[in-house]
């Protein structure tokens, strides 16, 4: 018999149209409990469920943040989303993988990027996590704007 997750897709075998759902660029804020059931209807084998939320901070580099703004190349930041997903489907014993990132003004203490990683064993779904979130900030085009009492200045990530 078959083992099949809860839309009955075959373990191993994606639907599209679930991935477009589960990768994606917005301005308005996401819902992480409705975005981890996205996740988990991947499959009824999953065991282990990862998040990683990165949430909008009123302190950097000593400086109080008034403001955050984010920006993306449009068409390549959601490519690379992609990318990094699927990569992570291959490289990572991990059943399904959901990513989601604001863009726009964004205040201190709202969510900016979540990403969702599940396997059947909690292990793979950490490393997994861990490595999307690195990947993420090492290649997606989207930049960040703080502004502090002394002004704003974009800010250069480092995983």
């Amino acid at each position: 018999m078959i083992n099949t997750g809860a839309r009955g897709l075959r373990l191993g075998v994606r639907d599209e149209t679930i991935n477009m759902d589960l990768v994606r660029i917005q301005k308005q804020d996401f819902d992480i409990n409705k975005e981890v059931e996205l996740v988990k209807a991947a499959s009824k084998s999953i065991g282990g469920v990862v998040a990683f939320l990165g949430t909008a901070r009123d302190i950097s580099k000593g400086e109080e943040i008034v403001k955050l703004d984010f920006e993306h190349y449009s068409g390549m930041a959601e490519k690379k989303l992609k990318e990094i997903r699927d990569a992570a489907l291959k490289n990572f014993n991990i059943i399904e993988m959901g990513i989601v990132h604001r863009t726009g003004a964004i205040d201190i203490g709202e969510n900016i990027v979540l990403i969702i990683a599940a396997a059947q064993h909690r292990n793979d779904a950490f490393m997994a996590c861990e490595w999307a979130i690195t990947e993420l900030k090492r290649i997606t085009p989207i930049w960040k704007r703080e502004t502090t009492k002394k002004g704003a200045v974009w800010v250069e990530e480092h995983p």
